[in-house]
């Protein structure tokens, strides 16, 4: 394949001719395999990758141009080469243009061959953003690349699960106003909460029902619902990215279907749930004297509303109380229905359009079902489904990009913070064509800020997505490994302590948010805790083997001590029973001391019962496995499921106290994320550590190779330490040495998230160490968690890892070198504000690359 003599000489050739050629990142290059990979590889790869050394098993001598079969060992050159991975530390390193220039061609040459096979977009992965030199964004930049005015390509976005779920929830229930006095309750506008299954569902009429049947699970059975139409499962990192959504076939089946219950509750309200008239009443007797005798756990009849009307009457409503539509009724509805679920008013000719639609559906199926059927097409309107960014409107600067203009650009500033329609004042911006420039925008979204009373959980969803903390609710855990940990591991005790945990983390977040200073430094780094009753234990320690047994001990007294005075009348009373017994088995005829004894049984069955409950009550106040946090604070509320969930539904209130002094330091140290990062049996320090390694140090892993049984062995009773000694063989290490040591120093906690001095009995081991980081004062060993994560707050490079994610939050895509001054404004602005999230905010939603859209080409 290689001629050493003639790539000599073509190099030269090369080199000649690409003299005072500036390089510019992401355009085409100019080459083919010959020119640019076989060069590429020859000079930097094929010493270690031939077929004599055949280094990780690989061949490169074999290697031609990209095609479909080798498409993934292309894939596998481009990451190790964009990373920096390879070549070698000790083998001589191409220029950084060079290297740029051949991961640009791989990523050109993949997109090519795999454009009719599904495409090529690993590239686009927010993982793999990290595979960007981040010194190259804000360190120095060599004088032969040449960046241009940023933009993002024109685009429309599939809206996320929470917010469709949350615009459909504002056509049927009435959510509470926002309470300045009780800031962290569930308000109008946040997005709807997991019930405690985990999954997102909207249910009608929540806001109206006065009675249930049965339990949580039987209630959540019976009230009619909206399942969510987009999958609502959370994974680790991102996923709200222009390029990674679309819509099936069958999501708008589901849609459409769930389209014409909303309509008809819209018009009928709860009279389209129920099968009884008396299931709506003010009074719940009333439905008793119809009640079927049945059991009505889980049917639709067991649930009863008031009569009152809380949701605003609207044109659907008035529309199905006509003996004969009008068409300026429909048009009404079209208009309303249209704005409700597209954030925008419709054009005359898409009312037009949508009448047609309507009227054609009540010609062929009849007057009621064919206005549900065609106002429900209204439900599948691209703008319903997707967030346009076309930049059609606008005139074309000199680098070929165009500004978002009006409704766009009113939208893109609405969908950066919120889930609901815009607010009158921006409404009114956009109407009066104030919202076209950069000042405007900076206008509208300082205001947006500033303002408590607007809620903005896409904020809040930013830092779920950065922390990966509500993932711990889902992990579904092990009853034996649970119960180890020292936690309660009955029923679903847990797993709804876990949800309860996410909301506490969410309100802690939202507390720091409000301060708006340090803002990432005081997450990695708080005292604070927001917590309910079951994060005592769970913010405790784990008593030694030696300490729970005097815990035992203890409670064994304090049982005894409870129960002293009754257990001397139960020794007396027993004795009187047992004599009474033996004269009655003498006296069976004699009635009246038959009844004394069975009196007499009954008092000491009592007696007995009152110890036992006595008992319990004193023991129950003595954890035996952990020393549990000992917090106090004044009362505060978090952002939790409604009343809707039955007697199982998560409570808003709170407390704001400190974490046990020397246990705990910021978010990475609380339950919710620890469990968020852990597994179904144990701690997961693999990926703690890539977590540590990509969103604090911006490092990049490679993918498991499809070659690697990636487990560790089966050894009970061994630590998770001693059981990841395979990572550090070294086929693995080299990619393990970069996040094992990251992870190991958070197994100061069990997988219960606990903090812990001991391992079967043994000292626990925490040590790790921050090697590569990037920043060379961060290198070196550190004891645990704590002292780690000290390190990391303090680093400006971790700062600006920070912004990286933010930018790819808010832009919806990874950034580019062309993003650099950006990036760098961003973290100015963040830097000069003292660590303030609304300027950092600001500066992202007014830059070039939120604001200027460009054509793919």
């Amino acid at each position: 394949m290689f001629g050493r003599s003639t790539l000599l000489a073509f190099t030269l050739f090369c080199v000649s001719c690409l003299q005072g050629r500036p390089f510019i990142p992401g355009e085409n290059v100019r080459g083919d395999f010959s020119q640019i990979g076989e060069l590429f590889l020859e000079n930097h790869c094929v010493d270690c990758h031939d077929d004599e050394t055949k280094e990780a098993d690989l061949n490169l001598l074999d290697l031609g141009p990209v095609d479909e079969i080798n498409a993934a060992v292309w894939k596998s050159v481009w990451s190790q080469v964009a990373m920096g991975e390879m070549p070698p530390p000790n083998k001589s390193q191409p220029k950084i243009t060079e290297r740029l220039k051949f991961s640009d061609w791989v990523v050109q040459e993949l997109r090519k061959e795999m454009k009719e096979k599904g495409g090529f977009k690993a590239n686009l992965d927010p993982k793999k953003a990290n595979y960007l030199d981040h010194d190259l964004l804000f360190g120095e930049l060599p004088n032969d690349i040449k960046l241009k005015p940023t933009s993002s390509p024109s685009r429309i976005w599939r809206i996320t699960p929470q917010e469709h779920i949350t615009r459909l929830n504002e056509l049927i229930n009435t959510e509470p106003a926002f309470n300045p006095a009780k800031p962290g309750v569930r308000t109008r506008g946040d997005f709807v909460p997991t019930n405690h299954g985990g999954e997102l569902k909207l249910y009608f009429g929540t806001d109206r029902i006065i009675r249930w049947e049965g339990g949580t699970v039987a209630y959540q059975t019976a009230v009619k619902s909206v399942p969510v139409v987009l999958s609502s499962n959370r994974k680790h990192g991102f996923e709200n990215y222009a390029d990674f959504y679309s819509v099936n076939s069958s999501e708008a089946t589901q849609i459409l279907n769930k389209a014409e219950d909303i309509l008809k509750y819209m018009a009928y309200g709860p009279m389209s749930l129920v099968e009884f008239p008396e299931q709506i009443t003010d009074n719940p007797k009333t439905y008793d004297a119809i009640k079927p005798k049945e059991d009505l756990r889980g049917l639709p009849s067991a649930i009863v509303y008031n009569t009152k009307v809380v949701r605003p009457i609207t044109p659907v409503y008035d529309l199905m109380r006509q003996e004969k539509f009008t068409e300026d009724s429909i048009r009404k509805t079209i208009t309303f229905l249209f704005e409700a679920l597209t954030f925008r008013p419709p054009s005359e000719k898409e009312v037009s359009e949508y009448l047609q639609i309507v009227n054609e559906s009540i010609k062929k199926i009849g007057r009621e079902d064919g206005a549900f059927m065609g106002l429900s097409s209204i439900f599948l309107d691209r703008d319903a489904l997707f967030r346009p960014e076309l930049a059609k409107e606008g005139k074309t600067d000199k680098h070929g990009r165009v500004m978002l203009q009006d409704w766009e650009l009113g939208s893109a500033v609405n969908h950066a913070l919120s889930y609901i329609r815009p607010d009158e004042k921006l409404r009114d911006a956009i109407e009066e064509g104030k919202m076209k420039t950069r000042s405007d925008v900076r206008r509208e979204v300082s205001r947006m800020l500033d303002d408590d009373s607007i809620r903005k959980p896409r904020v809040l969803r930013f830092f779920r997505d950065f922390f990966d903390y509500d993932l711990s609710g889902y992990i579904c855990k092990d009853q034996k490994a649970l119960a180890s940990t020292g936690t309660s591991a009955r029923d679903n005790a847990y797993f709804r302590a876990m949800f309860d945990a996410t909301a506490s983390t969410d309100r802690l977040i939202e507390l720091i948010l409000a301060y708006d200073k340090d803002v990432l430094k005081e997450l990695l780094t708080t005292q604070k805790v927001v917590y309910s009753g079951n994060d005592r234990s769970l913010f405790g320690r784990r008593y030694t083997k030696e300490e729970q047994k005097n815990a035992q001990e203890e409670r064994k007294r304090a049982e005894e001590l409870a129960t002293l005075k009754i257990a001397e009348e139960r020794k007396i009373l027993t004795k009187e029973v047992n004599k009474l017994e033996a004269e009655a088995n003498a006296n069976e005829s004699d009635k009246a001391l038959q009844k004394t004894v069975a009196s007499k049984q009954k008092e000491l069955k009592a007696l007995i019962k009152k110890m036992a409950d006595k008992k319990r009550k004193a023991g129950s106040n003595i954890n035996v496995n952990v020393e549990e946090a000992n917090f106090s604070g004044k009362q505060i509320f978090a952002r939790v499921s409604r009343r809707s969930f039955g007697n199982g539904s998560m409570k808003p209130e709170r407390n704001l106290s400190t974490v046990p002094e020397g246990q705990r330091l910021g978010i990475l140290t609380h339950p919710s994320w620890l469990v968020s990062h852990s597994d179904a049996m144990d701690n997961h320090a693999i990926h703690r550590g890539i977590w540590v390694r990509e969103r604090l140090l911006g490092g990049g892993i490679p993918d498991v190779p499809i070659t690697v049984d990636a487990q560790l062995p089966d050894e009970p009773g061994t630590t998770l330490r001693e059981r990841m000694r395979v990572t550090r063989e070294k086929y693995c290490w080299s990619c393990h040495e970069k996040m094992d040591p990251l992870g190991l120093p958070f197994e100061i906690y069990n997988h219960a998230g606990i903090y812990r001095t001991t391992e079967f009995e043994k000292p626990v081991d925490a040590k790790g160490e921050i090697i590569d980081s990037g920043d060379p004062s961060l290198d070196g060993p550190v004891a645990n968690a704590l002292e780690m994560i000290d390190k990391l707050a303090h680093s400006e490079r971790v700062e600006q890892v920070f912004v990286r994610h933010a930018f790819r939050f808010w832009m919806g895509r990874n950034e580019t070198l062309h993003d650099r001054p950006v990036l760098q404004a961003a973290h100015k602005a963040y830097r000069e504000s003292g660590g303030s999230m609304k300027a950092l905010i600001l500066s992202l939603v007014t830059s070039d690359a939120f604001l200027f859209r460009k054509q793919n080409i």
